[in-house]
Protein backbone atom coordinates (compact mmCIF):
# COMPACT_ATOMS: atom_id res chain seq x y z
CA UNK A 1 0.00 0.00 0.00
CA UNK A 2 3.15 2.56 1.09
CA UNK A 3 4.49 1.50 -2.35
CA UNK A 4 1.56 1.61 -4.13
CA UNK A 5 1.33 5.82 -2.81
CA UNK A 6 4.54 6.56 -3.63
CA UNK A 7 4.46 5.52 -7.07
CA UNK A 8 1.30 7.10 -7.35
CA UNK A 9 2.71 10.38 -6.02
CA UNK A 10 5.63 9.99 -8.50
CA UNK A 11 3.71 9.46 -11.59
CA UNK A 12 1.60 12.55 -10.92
CA UNK A 13 4.32 14.57 -11.57
CA UNK A 14 4.64 14.22 -15.31
CA UNK A 15 7.60 12.82 -15.60
CA UNK A 16 9.99 13.50 -18.19
CA UNK A 17 9.57 10.72 -20.52
CA UNK A 18 12.47 11.61 -23.00
CA UNK A 19 15.04 12.07 -20.29
CA UNK A 20 13.88 8.89 -18.35
CA UNK A 21 14.21 7.05 -21.95
CA UNK A 22 17.73 8.46 -22.68
CA UNK A 23 18.65 7.52 -18.92
CA UNK A 24 17.91 3.76 -19.14
CA UNK A 25 19.27 4.19 -23.08
CA UNK A 26 22.21 5.18 -21.66
CA UNK A 27 22.28 2.45 -18.51
CA UNK A 28 21.76 -0.19 -20.78
CA UNK A 29 24.73 0.88 -23.28
CA UNK A 30 26.81 1.35 -20.42
CA UNK A 31 26.07 -1.87 -18.72
CA UNK A 32 26.92 -4.08 -22.43
CA UNK A 33 30.25 -2.25 -22.85
CA UNK A 34 31.35 -2.62 -19.10
CA UNK A 35 30.29 -6.11 -19.60
CA UNK A 36 32.44 -6.53 -21.90
CA UNK A 37 35.80 -5.96 -20.31
CA UNK A 38 35.70 -9.17 -17.98
CA UNK A 39 35.43 -11.06 -21.02
CA UNK A 40 38.88 -8.95 -22.64
CA UNK A 41 40.55 -9.45 -19.71
CA UNK A 42 40.49 -13.32 -19.71
CA UNK A 43 41.75 -13.06 -23.23
CA UNK A 44 44.55 -10.90 -21.62
CA UNK A 45 45.01 -13.34 -19.02
CA UNK A 46 45.28 -16.96 -20.87
CA UNK A 47 46.78 -15.47 -23.68
CA UNK A 48 49.57 -13.46 -22.17
CA UNK A 49 52.64 -13.93 -23.24
CA UNK A 50 55.72 -11.56 -21.46
CA UNK A 51 57.50 -11.76 -25.61
CA UNK A 52 54.32 -10.75 -27.49
CA UNK A 53 51.40 -8.63 -25.70
CA UNK A 54 48.51 -8.19 -27.23
CA UNK A 55 48.34 -4.44 -27.61
CA UNK A 56 44.95 -4.88 -29.75
CA UNK A 57 43.37 -6.18 -26.75
CA UNK A 58 44.94 -3.55 -24.54
CA UNK A 59 43.64 -1.24 -26.36
CA UNK A 60 40.59 -2.36 -27.02
CA UNK A 61 39.93 -2.43 -23.09
CA UNK A 62 40.69 1.59 -22.70
CA UNK A 63 38.21 2.52 -25.28
CA UNK A 64 35.72 0.29 -23.86
CA UNK A 65 36.86 1.77 -20.23
CA UNK A 66 36.48 5.62 -22.33
CA UNK A 67 33.21 4.62 -23.89
CA UNK A 68 31.64 3.49 -20.53
CA UNK A 69 32.54 6.44 -18.68
CA UNK A 70 30.79 8.85 -21.65
CA UNK A 71 27.32 7.02 -21.70
CA UNK A 72 27.60 6.33 -17.48
CA UNK A 73 28.07 9.89 -17.48
CA UNK A 74 25.45 10.61 -19.89
CA UNK A 75 22.94 7.73 -18.15
CA UNK A 76 23.52 9.37 -14.66
CA UNK A 77 22.91 13.11 -15.69
CA UNK A 78 19.60 12.48 -17.11
CA UNK A 79 18.72 9.97 -14.44
CA UNK A 80 19.28 12.99 -12.14
CA UNK A 81 17.44 15.28 -14.51
CA UNK A 82 13.99 13.19 -14.06
CA UNK A 83 14.73 13.01 -10.63
CA UNK A 84 15.38 17.18 -9.77
CA UNK A 85 12.22 17.69 -12.50
CA UNK A 86 10.00 15.34 -10.83
CA UNK A 87 10.85 16.70 -6.72
CA UNK A 88 10.48 20.54 -8.25
CA UNK A 89 6.93 19.00 -9.56
CA UNK A 90 5.98 18.07 -6.30
CA UNK A 91 7.32 20.90 -4.51
CA UNK A 92 5.19 22.86 -6.85
CA UNK A 93 2.17 21.04 -6.28
CA UNK A 94 2.14 21.27 -2.31
CA UNK A 95 2.90 24.87 -2.43
CA UNK A 96 -0.07 25.37 -4.50
CA UNK A 97 -1.56 22.88 -2.34
CA UNK A 98 -0.47 25.42 0.83
CA UNK A 99 -1.46 28.48 -0.58
CA UNK A 100 -5.08 27.19 -1.79
CA UNK A 101 -5.60 25.52 1.98
CA UNK A 102 -8.32 27.73 4.06
CA UNK A 103 -7.48 29.22 6.92
CA UNK A 104 -8.60 27.09 9.62
CA UNK A 105 -6.08 24.84 8.48
CA UNK A 106 -3.16 27.16 9.16
CA UNK A 107 -5.17 28.02 12.50
CA UNK A 108 -4.10 24.30 13.74
CA UNK A 109 -0.90 23.87 12.14
CA UNK A 110 2.02 25.51 12.73
CA UNK A 111 3.69 27.32 9.60
CA UNK A 112 6.91 25.86 10.10
CA UNK A 113 5.51 22.30 9.95
CA UNK A 114 4.26 22.97 6.82
CA UNK A 115 7.76 24.82 5.71
CA UNK A 116 9.40 20.90 7.05
CA UNK A 117 7.04 19.40 4.36
CA UNK A 118 7.80 20.88 1.80
CA UNK A 119 11.54 21.74 1.98
CA UNK A 120 12.68 18.56 4.38
CA UNK A 121 10.24 15.85 3.37
CA UNK A 122 10.72 16.73 0.05
CA UNK A 123 14.41 16.41 0.02
CA UNK A 124 14.03 12.98 0.99
CA UNK A 125 11.92 11.76 -2.08
CA UNK A 126 14.79 13.94 -3.78
CA UNK A 127 17.39 12.37 -2.30
CA UNK A 128 15.92 8.87 -3.24
CA UNK A 129 15.44 9.85 -7.15
CA UNK A 130 18.34 12.18 -7.87
CA UNK A 131 20.83 9.81 -5.90
CA UNK A 132 19.72 6.17 -4.87
CA UNK A 133 17.67 6.03 -8.05
CA UNK A 134 19.94 6.32 -11.16
CA UNK A 135 22.21 4.01 -8.99
CA UNK A 136 19.83 1.28 -8.92
CA UNK A 137 18.71 1.62 -11.95
CA UNK A 138 22.03 1.28 -13.62
CA UNK A 139 22.98 -1.03 -10.90
CA UNK A 140 19.83 -3.68 -12.01
CA UNK A 141 21.11 -3.80 -15.78
CA UNK A 142 24.71 -4.58 -14.13
CA UNK A 143 23.63 -7.23 -12.70
CA UNK A 144 21.22 -9.11 -14.95
CA UNK A 145 23.80 -8.87 -17.90
CA UNK A 146 26.40 -10.17 -15.52
CA UNK A 147 24.62 -12.72 -14.21
CA UNK A 148 23.46 -13.77 -18.00
CA UNK A 149 27.16 -14.23 -18.95
CA UNK A 150 27.94 -15.70 -15.45
CA UNK A 151 25.45 -18.30 -15.98
CA UNK A 152 27.11 -19.13 -19.61
CA UNK A 153 30.69 -18.90 -18.49
CA UNK A 154 29.64 -21.53 -15.21
CA UNK A 155 26.37 -21.85 -14.24
CA UNK A 156 27.35 -23.80 -10.48
CA UNK A 157 30.01 -21.10 -9.34
CA UNK A 158 27.35 -18.64 -10.13
CA UNK A 159 24.42 -20.77 -8.29
CA UNK A 160 26.93 -20.95 -5.46
CA UNK A 161 27.23 -16.96 -5.26
CA UNK A 162 23.52 -16.46 -5.43
CA UNK A 163 23.23 -18.08 -2.04
CA UNK A 164 24.06 -14.77 -0.48
CA UNK A 165 20.70 -13.38 -2.21
CA UNK A 166 18.05 -15.07 0.00
CA UNK A 167 20.52 -14.74 3.07
CA UNK A 168 20.95 -10.88 2.67
CA UNK A 169 17.03 -10.47 2.29
CA UNK A 170 16.19 -12.31 5.53
CA UNK A 171 18.61 -10.15 7.14
CA UNK A 172 17.80 -6.60 5.64
CA UNK A 173 13.86 -6.88 5.30
CA UNK A 174 13.19 -6.67 9.35
CA UNK A 175 16.14 -3.38 8.92
CA UNK A 176 14.21 -1.63 6.68
CA UNK A 177 10.93 -2.07 8.51
CA UNK A 178 12.14 -0.43 11.10
CA UNK A 179 13.63 2.37 9.19
CA UNK A 180 10.30 3.44 8.02
CA UNK A 181 8.93 3.53 11.41
CA UNK A 182 12.11 5.80 12.86
CA UNK A 183 12.29 7.86 9.42
CA UNK A 184 8.46 8.79 10.06
CA UNK A 185 9.35 9.58 13.86
CA UNK A 186 12.38 11.87 12.90
CA UNK A 187 10.73 13.62 10.07
CA UNK A 188 7.49 14.32 12.49
CA UNK A 189 10.06 15.93 15.01
CA UNK A 190 12.08 17.64 12.44
CA UNK A 191 8.55 19.58 11.46
CA UNK A 192 8.13 20.35 15.29
CA UNK A 193 11.20 21.76 15.49
CA UNK A 194 11.42 23.58 12.66
CA UNK A 195 7.51 24.97 13.57
CA UNK A 196 9.44 26.23 17.09
CA UNK A 197 12.42 27.74 15.18
CA UNK A 198 10.27 29.86 13.33
CA UNK A 199 7.34 30.57 16.00
CA UNK A 200 10.16 32.21 18.11
CA UNK A 201 12.54 33.71 15.41
CA UNK A 202 9.29 35.21 14.11
CA UNK A 203 8.73 37.02 17.71
CA UNK A 204 12.66 37.49 18.67
CA UNK A 205 11.31 41.01 20.14
CA UNK A 206 9.18 39.50 22.36
CA UNK A 207 11.12 36.79 23.28
CA UNK A 208 14.04 39.51 24.17
CA UNK A 209 11.54 41.94 25.77
CA UNK A 210 10.61 38.73 27.99
CA UNK A 211 13.38 37.75 29.16
CA UNK A 212 12.96 33.97 27.74
CA UNK A 213 16.04 33.17 26.42
CA UNK A 214 16.67 30.61 29.44
CA UNK A 215 13.31 29.35 28.54
CA UNK A 216 13.46 28.95 24.78
CA UNK A 217 17.37 27.76 25.47
CA UNK A 218 15.88 24.67 27.33
CA UNK A 219 12.71 24.18 24.91
CA UNK A 220 15.06 24.31 22.01
CA UNK A 221 17.38 21.45 23.18
CA UNK A 222 14.53 19.12 24.66
CA UNK A 223 13.63 19.31 20.60
CA UNK A 224 16.99 18.47 19.53
CA UNK A 225 17.69 15.88 22.36
CA UNK A 226 14.43 14.36 20.94
CA UNK A 227 15.49 15.09 17.29
CA UNK A 228 19.22 13.42 17.88
CA UNK A 229 17.20 10.10 19.87
CA UNK A 230 15.85 9.50 16.84
CA UNK A 231 18.90 10.76 14.54
CA UNK A 232 21.03 7.96 16.47
CA UNK A 233 18.52 5.10 16.25
CA UNK A 234 18.62 6.09 12.33
CA UNK A 235 22.65 5.71 12.87
CA UNK A 236 22.27 2.14 14.60
CA UNK A 237 20.54 1.02 11.93
CA UNK A 238 23.02 1.63 8.79
CA UNK A 239 25.37 0.60 11.24
CA UNK A 240 24.18 -2.47 10.68
CA UNK A 241 23.32 -2.58 7.33
CA UNK A 242 26.57 -1.28 6.12
CA UNK A 243 29.00 -4.58 7.67
CA UNK A 244 26.15 -6.79 7.10
CA UNK A 245 26.19 -6.14 3.54
CA UNK A 246 30.16 -6.49 3.65
CA UNK A 247 30.69 -9.06 5.74
CA UNK A 248 27.92 -11.25 3.04
CA UNK A 249 29.87 -9.99 0.31
CA UNK A 250 33.17 -10.96 1.38
CA UNK A 251 32.20 -14.47 2.63
CA UNK A 252 30.96 -14.97 -1.15
CA UNK A 253 34.18 -13.33 -2.43
CA UNK A 254 36.54 -15.66 -0.37
CA UNK A 255 33.96 -18.88 -1.04
CA UNK A 256 34.16 -18.28 -4.70
CA UNK A 257 38.21 -18.03 -4.93
CA UNK A 258 38.46 -21.07 -2.60
CA UNK A 259 35.86 -23.07 -5.51
CA UNK A 260 37.91 -21.27 -8.46
CA UNK A 261 40.96 -22.12 -6.85
CA UNK A 262 40.05 -25.87 -6.94
CA UNK A 263 38.53 -25.72 -10.16
CA UNK A 264 41.92 -23.95 -11.43
CA UNK A 265 44.41 -26.85 -9.98
CA UNK A 266 41.54 -29.70 -11.17
CA UNK A 267 41.74 -27.65 -15.12
CA UNK A 268 38.49 -27.50 -15.35
CA UNK A 269 38.47 -23.77 -15.42
CA UNK A 270 41.25 -20.94 -16.83
CA UNK A 271 43.02 -18.88 -14.91
CA UNK A 272 41.74 -16.32 -17.32
CA UNK A 273 37.87 -17.02 -16.55
CA UNK A 274 38.35 -17.29 -12.51
CA UNK A 275 39.90 -13.66 -13.14
CA UNK A 276 36.76 -13.11 -15.59
CA UNK A 277 34.64 -14.40 -12.69
CA UNK A 278 35.63 -12.02 -10.17
CA UNK A 279 35.92 -8.79 -12.51
CA UNK A 280 31.73 -9.75 -12.54
CA UNK A 281 31.45 -10.70 -9.37
CA UNK A 282 32.82 -7.32 -8.11
CA UNK A 283 30.36 -5.57 -10.83
CA UNK A 284 27.32 -7.33 -8.95
CA UNK A 285 28.79 -6.95 -5.35
CA UNK A 286 29.05 -3.15 -5.67
CA UNK A 287 25.44 -2.68 -7.28
CA UNK A 288 24.19 -4.77 -4.40
CA UNK A 289 25.71 -2.79 -1.91
CA UNK A 290 24.23 0.40 -3.01
CA UNK A 291 20.71 -1.74 -3.27
CA UNK A 292 20.93 -1.91 0.30
CA UNK A 293 21.05 1.99 0.62
CA UNK A 294 18.62 2.34 -2.03
CA UNK A 295 15.98 0.40 -0.29
CA UNK A 296 16.75 1.82 3.21
CA UNK A 297 16.15 5.19 1.70
CA UNK A 298 13.13 4.05 0.31
CA UNK A 299 11.25 3.43 3.30
CA UNK A 300 12.66 7.06 4.81
CA UNK A 301 11.13 8.01 1.37
CA UNK A 302 7.72 6.39 1.95
CA UNK A 303 7.17 7.56 4.97
CA UNK A 304 7.84 10.88 3.79
CA UNK A 305 5.22 10.14 1.17
CA UNK A 306 2.58 9.63 3.76
CA UNK A 307 2.84 13.12 4.56
CA UNK A 308 2.87 14.39 1.38
CA UNK A 309 0.12 12.42 0.46
CA UNK A 310 -2.21 13.45 3.46
CA UNK A 311 -1.57 17.14 2.88
CA UNK A 312 -2.05 16.89 -1.01
CA UNK A 313 -5.36 15.24 -0.48
CA UNK A 314 -6.68 17.79 1.38
CA UNK A 315 -9.46 19.76 0.41
CA UNK A 316 -8.49 23.05 -0.89
CA UNK A 317 -10.68 26.63 -0.09
CA UNK A 318 -11.60 27.77 -3.77
CA UNK A 319 -13.87 25.98 -6.00
CA UNK A 320 -13.08 26.92 -9.04
CA UNK A 321 -16.91 27.16 -10.33
CA UNK A 322 -17.85 30.27 -8.44
CA UNK A 323 -19.56 32.95 -10.26
CA UNK A 324 -18.91 36.87 -10.50
CA UNK A 325 -20.56 39.74 -9.53
CA UNK A 326 -20.33 43.33 -8.83
CA UNK A 327 -21.51 43.84 -5.35
CA UNK A 328 -22.17 47.26 -5.55
CA UNK A 329 -24.79 48.93 -4.08
CA UNK A 330 -25.64 45.72 -2.41
CA UNK A 331 -27.24 45.27 0.30
CA UNK A 332 -25.06 42.46 2.73
CA UNK A 333 -27.60 40.47 5.09
CA UNK A 334 -26.49 37.84 7.95
CA UNK A 335 -28.96 35.53 8.32
CA UNK A 336 -29.36 33.50 11.53
CA UNK A 337 -25.83 33.05 11.21
CA UNK A 338 -24.13 30.59 13.75
CA UNK A 339 -20.11 29.55 13.99
CA UNK A 340 -17.74 27.11 15.62
CA UNK A 341 -14.12 26.21 15.56
CA UNK A 342 -14.12 22.28 15.06
CA UNK A 343 -17.73 21.54 16.51
CA UNK A 344 -16.69 23.29 19.80
CA UNK A 345 -18.49 25.90 21.93
CA UNK A 346 -20.51 28.20 19.41
CA UNK A 347 -18.46 31.60 18.85
CA UNK A 348 -21.25 33.62 16.86
CA UNK A 349 -24.99 32.16 17.60
CA UNK A 350 -27.97 33.27 15.00
CA UNK A 351 -26.63 36.61 14.28
CA UNK A 352 -28.64 38.79 12.00
CA UNK A 353 -28.32 41.80 10.49
CA UNK A 354 -28.51 44.09 7.14
CA UNK A 355 -25.96 46.78 6.12
CA UNK A 356 -27.12 49.03 3.81
CA UNK A 357 -24.72 49.92 0.52
CA UNK A 358 -22.61 53.14 1.25
CA UNK A 359 -23.27 52.74 4.98
CA UNK A 360 -20.94 52.62 7.73
CA UNK A 361 -21.88 49.74 10.42
CA UNK A 362 -19.49 49.53 13.42
CA UNK A 363 -19.02 46.07 15.83
CA UNK A 364 -18.36 46.74 19.44
CA UNK A 365 -18.87 44.76 22.34
CA UNK A 366 -16.23 42.50 24.94
CA UNK A 367 -13.12 41.01 23.72
CA UNK A 368 -13.79 37.44 22.65
CA UNK A 369 -17.62 38.13 21.58
CA UNK A 370 -17.33 37.42 18.09
CA UNK A 371 -16.10 40.68 16.36
CA UNK A 372 -13.11 39.28 14.85
CA UNK A 373 -14.96 36.06 13.37
CA UNK A 374 -17.70 37.98 11.56
CA UNK A 375 -14.80 39.62 9.58
CA UNK A 376 -13.28 35.99 9.03
CA UNK A 377 -16.90 35.13 7.62
CA UNK A 378 -17.22 38.08 5.62
CA UNK A 379 -14.15 37.64 4.30
CA UNK A 380 -14.85 33.63 3.74
CA UNK A 381 -12.11 32.17 5.40
CA UNK A 382 -14.32 30.11 7.42
CA UNK A 383 -17.75 28.84 7.08
CA UNK A 384 -20.64 29.24 8.93
CA UNK A 385 -21.67 25.82 10.66
CA UNK A 386 -25.79 27.37 10.59
CA UNK A 387 -27.65 30.14 8.43
CA UNK A 388 -26.23 32.26 5.42
CA UNK A 389 -24.57 35.26 4.39
CA UNK A 390 -26.19 36.67 1.38
CA UNK A 391 -24.94 39.90 -1.00
CA UNK A 392 -28.64 40.90 -1.56
CA UNK A 393 -30.48 37.53 -2.87
CA UNK A 394 -26.52 35.63 -3.60
CA UNK A 395 -25.33 33.47 -1.05
CA UNK A 396 -21.52 35.01 -0.79
CA UNK A 397 -20.59 30.77 -0.97
CA UNK A 398 -21.61 31.43 -4.23
CA UNK A 399 -19.30 33.66 -5.63
CA UNK A 400 -16.04 33.04 -6.79
CA UNK A 401 -13.77 33.86 -3.84
CA UNK A 402 -11.15 35.75 -6.15
CA UNK A 403 -14.12 37.85 -7.30
CA UNK A 404 -15.31 38.35 -3.78
CA UNK A 405 -12.13 39.12 -2.35
CA UNK A 406 -10.89 41.65 -4.95
CA UNK A 407 -13.79 43.78 -4.17
CA UNK A 408 -12.82 44.14 -0.22
CA UNK A 409 -10.43 46.01 1.43
CA UNK A 410 -9.31 45.12 4.67
CA UNK A 411 -7.30 47.35 7.20
CA UNK A 412 -6.00 45.79 10.41
CA UNK A 413 -4.50 46.87 13.48
CA UNK A 414 -1.29 45.40 12.74
CA UNK A 415 -1.14 45.90 9.03
CA UNK A 416 0.49 43.08 7.99
CA UNK A 417 3.36 43.49 5.19
CA UNK A 418 5.53 41.27 3.37
CA UNK A 419 9.75 41.33 3.35
CA UNK A 420 10.14 43.56 0.07
CA UNK A 421 9.68 46.73 -1.08
CA UNK A 422 7.25 49.07 -0.54
CA UNK A 423 6.30 49.47 -4.36
CA UNK A 424 5.83 45.52 -3.86
CA UNK A 425 3.32 45.43 -0.66
CA UNK A 426 1.43 48.48 -2.48
CA UNK A 427 0.71 45.91 -5.69
CA UNK A 428 0.73 43.01 -3.52
CA UNK A 429 -1.42 40.46 -5.33
CA UNK A 430 -2.63 42.34 -8.16
CA UNK A 431 -2.63 41.22 -11.19
CA UNK A 432 -0.26 42.92 -13.86
CA UNK A 433 1.79 44.82 -10.99
CA UNK A 434 4.37 46.03 -14.05
CA UNK A 435 1.68 48.08 -15.87
CA UNK A 436 0.81 49.94 -12.30
CA UNK A 437 2.88 53.08 -12.95
CA UNK A 438 4.75 55.13 -10.26
CA UNK A 439 2.48 57.65 -10.81
CA UNK A 440 -0.65 55.97 -9.91
CA UNK A 441 1.12 54.60 -7.12
CA UNK A 442 2.31 58.17 -6.26
CA UNK A 443 -1.38 59.27 -5.89
CA UNK A 444 -2.69 56.45 -3.82
CA UNK A 445 0.47 57.15 -1.56
CA UNK A 446 -0.76 60.85 -1.38
CA UNK A 447 -4.13 59.94 -0.85
CA UNK A 448 -3.33 57.59 2.49
CA UNK A 449 -0.85 60.93 3.31
CA UNK A 450 1.99 58.42 2.87
CA UNK A 451 3.72 60.03 0.04
CA UNK A 452 6.05 62.40 2.46
CA UNK A 453 7.92 59.83 4.16
CA UNK A 454 8.00 57.36 1.58
CA UNK A 455 9.99 60.38 -0.69
CA UNK A 456 12.11 60.74 2.42
CA UNK A 457 13.37 57.41 1.80
CA UNK A 458 16.80 57.47 -0.45
CA UNK A 459 15.01 54.50 -2.64
CA UNK A 460 11.46 56.20 -2.48
CA UNK A 461 9.30 53.26 -3.84
CA UNK A 462 11.63 50.57 -3.60
CA UNK A 463 12.97 50.72 -0.28
CA UNK A 464 13.35 47.43 1.66
CA UNK A 465 10.50 47.27 4.06
CA UNK A 466 12.58 44.18 6.43
CA UNK A 467 10.62 41.29 7.43
CA UNK A 468 6.77 41.76 8.64
CA UNK A 469 7.66 45.61 7.29
CA UNK A 470 9.80 46.21 10.86
CA UNK A 471 11.80 49.02 9.47
CA UNK A 472 8.53 51.24 9.41
CA UNK A 473 6.72 52.66 12.18
CA UNK A 474 3.20 51.47 12.83
CA UNK A 475 1.62 54.33 11.66
CA UNK A 476 3.86 54.35 8.30
CA UNK A 477 2.62 50.40 7.80
CA UNK A 478 -0.99 51.79 8.35
CA UNK A 479 -0.80 54.64 5.67
CA UNK A 480 0.64 51.79 3.32
CA UNK A 481 -2.14 49.35 4.21
CA UNK A 482 -4.68 52.08 3.57
CA UNK A 483 -2.67 53.19 0.42
CA UNK A 484 -3.01 49.31 -1.11
CA UNK A 485 -6.91 49.66 0.12
CA UNK A 486 -6.86 52.72 -2.58
CA UNK A 487 -5.23 51.28 -4.90
CA UNK A 488 -7.66 48.27 -5.13
CA UNK A 489 -10.83 50.74 -4.88
CA UNK A 490 -12.45 48.31 -2.86
CA UNK A 491 -16.38 48.33 -3.03
CA UNK A 492 -16.47 46.97 1.14
CA UNK A 493 -13.89 48.28 3.14
CA UNK A 494 -13.38 47.00 6.45
CA UNK A 495 -11.76 48.15 9.18
CA UNK A 496 -10.36 46.55 12.39
CA UNK A 497 -9.59 49.55 14.64
CA UNK A 498 -6.71 50.92 12.43
CA UNK A 499 -5.72 53.87 14.75
CA UNK A 500 -5.59 51.88 18.32
CA UNK A 501 -2.15 50.82 18.68
CA UNK A 502 -0.62 54.36 17.07
CA UNK A 503 0.25 57.44 19.12
CA UNK A 504 -1.59 60.50 18.72
CA UNK A 505 0.07 61.86 16.01
CA UNK A 506 0.27 59.39 14.18
CA UNK A 507 -3.68 58.58 15.06
CA UNK A 508 -4.84 62.25 13.82
CA UNK A 509 -2.92 61.54 10.15
CA UNK A 510 -4.10 58.01 9.37
CA UNK A 511 -7.86 59.00 10.77
CA UNK A 512 -7.85 61.15 7.74
CA UNK A 513 -6.41 59.12 5.93
CA UNK A 514 -9.32 56.14 6.84
CA UNK A 515 -11.75 58.83 6.35
CA UNK A 516 -11.05 59.64 3.15
CA UNK A 517 -10.62 55.88 2.14
CA UNK A 518 -14.12 55.03 3.64
CA UNK A 519 -16.04 57.70 1.59
CA UNK A 520 -18.70 56.43 -0.63
CA UNK A 521 -17.88 52.81 0.56
CA UNK A 522 -19.84 49.95 2.78
CA UNK A 523 -17.86 50.13 5.72
CA UNK A 524 -17.31 47.65 8.39
CA UNK A 525 -15.29 48.58 11.12
CA UNK A 526 -14.45 46.75 14.35
CA UNK A 527 -14.39 49.09 17.82
CA UNK A 528 -11.68 48.77 20.30
CA UNK A 529 -12.71 52.59 21.14
CA UNK A 530 -16.68 54.17 20.93
CA UNK A 531 -14.95 57.49 20.26
CA UNK A 532 -14.20 56.37 16.64
CA UNK A 533 -17.90 55.09 16.03
CA UNK A 534 -19.79 57.73 17.00
CA UNK A 535 -20.84 58.40 13.86
CA UNK A 536 -21.48 55.01 12.65
CA UNK A 537 -25.31 54.65 10.82
CA UNK A 538 -25.28 51.45 12.71
CA UNK A 539 -23.71 49.88 15.64
CA UNK A 540 -23.95 46.18 16.38
CA UNK A 541 -22.98 45.58 19.80
CA UNK A 542 -22.30 41.61 20.40
CA UNK A 543 -21.54 39.52 23.40
CA UNK A 544 -20.59 36.02 23.89
CA UNK A 545 -21.45 35.20 20.58
CA UNK A 546 -24.89 37.10 20.34
CA UNK A 547 -26.63 40.24 19.64
CA UNK A 548 -27.79 42.07 22.13
CA UNK A 549 -28.14 45.33 20.54
CA UNK A 550 -28.26 47.31 17.62
CA UNK A 551 -28.63 50.88 16.74
CA UNK A 552 -27.06 54.25 16.79
CA UNK A 553 -24.59 55.29 19.04
CA UNK A 554 -27.32 57.50 21.04
CA UNK A 555 -29.95 54.64 20.54
CA UNK A 556 -27.44 52.10 22.46
CA UNK A 557 -26.06 54.48 24.84
CA UNK A 558 -30.43 54.95 25.82
CA UNK A 559 -31.41 51.40 25.38
CA UNK A 560 -28.54 49.16 25.88
CA UNK A 561 -26.92 49.04 29.95
CA UNK A 562 -23.34 47.60 29.08
CA UNK A 563 -22.66 49.99 26.14
CA UNK A 564 -23.97 52.84 27.93
CA UNK A 565 -21.77 51.64 30.69
CA UNK A 566 -18.75 51.15 28.38
CA UNK A 567 -19.79 55.08 26.92
CA UNK A 568 -19.25 56.35 30.52
CA UNK A 569 -15.90 55.14 30.76
CA UNK A 570 -14.66 55.93 27.57
CA UNK A 571 -16.20 58.50 26.53
CA UNK A 572 -16.06 60.92 29.99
Amino acid sequence: MKKNKFLSLILSTNVPKFALTIGLIGGLVTTFVGLTVPLLTREIVDGFDANSINFTIIFGIVIVLILQGLFDGLSTYALAYVGQKIVASLREKMWNKFIQLPVSYFDKNKSGESVSRVVNDTSIVKDLITQHFPQFITGLITIIGALVILLVMDWKMTLLMLISVPVAVLILMPLGQRMSKISRGLQDETAEFSGSIQQTLAEIRLMKASNAENFESKKGFLNIQKLLKFGLKEAKLFALVGPTIYLINMLVFVLIIGYGGIRVAEGSMSTGSLVAFLLYLFQIIFPITSFAMFFTQLQKAQGATERIMDILDLNIEEPKTGSTMDISNKEIHFDNVSFSYDNSEQVLKEVSFKVEPGTMVAFAGPSGGGKTTVFGLVEQFYQPTAGEIRIDQTPIHELSLQSWRSQIGYVSQDSPMMAGTIRENLCYGLDQQADISDERLWKVAEMAYAEQFIKEFPKGLDTEVGERGIKLSGGQRQRIAIARAFLRNPTILMMDEATASLDSQSEAIVQKALSRLMEGRTTLVIAHRLSTIIDADKIVFIEKGKITGIGTHNELVTNHPLYNEFAQQQLT
